[in-house]
C-alpha cells in the first residue's frame, strides 16, 4: 500500500512563508514524477507545482516566483518552499505521486495552509 504522509501547514501571516513535505513508502520514489495541488472552500482542486523525475518543474501561473517544489530521492521525499503567501494560497495541501507505469495516481491526506491578512 502506497502511503504520503504531509506536513508542514499552518497559520501564517501574509507575506510569510511555510515548506511543506511529502514522504512516501512502498512507492519507487526517484522514478516517478511527483506534484502538489491544492483545493480552496468551493473550489476545484488545482495543479501548483510538479517535479519529473528528472527534476523538470512546472508550476501554476499563481505561485511562480514564490514557491519552489523540489524532491530528496535518497529520502523519498518531496517538498514545496512557499514563500511571500498571500491569503488567496489559503486552502488544503495535496502531494501527488504518479506511478507512471502503473498509470496510477496516489494522495496524501492534505494539510491546511491558511494564509491571514
Amino acid at each position: 500500500q502506497v502511503q504520503l504522509v504531509e506536513s508542514g501547514g499552518g497559520l501564517v501571516q501574509a507575506g510569510g512563508s511555510l515548506r511543506l513535505s511529502c514522504v512516501i513508502s512502498r512507492f519507487i520514489f526517484s522514478l516517478n514524477p511527483m506534484g502538489w495541488y491544492r483545493q480552496a472552500p468551493g473550489k476545484q482542486r488545482e495543479l501548483v507545482a510538479q517535479i519529473s523525475s528528472g527534476g523538470s518543474t512546472n508550476y501554476a501561473d499563481s505561485v511562480k516566483g514564490r514557491f519552489t517544489i523540489s524532491r530528496d530521492n535518497a529520502q523519498s521525499t518531496a517538498y514545496l518552499q512557499m514563500n511571500s503567501l498571500k491569503p488567496e494560497d489559503t486552502a488544503v495541501y495535496y502531494c501527488n505521486a504518479h506511478w507512471t507505469a502503473l498509470g496510477r495516481d496516489f494522495w496524501g491526506q492534505g494539510t491546511q495552509v491558511t494564509v491571514s491578512s
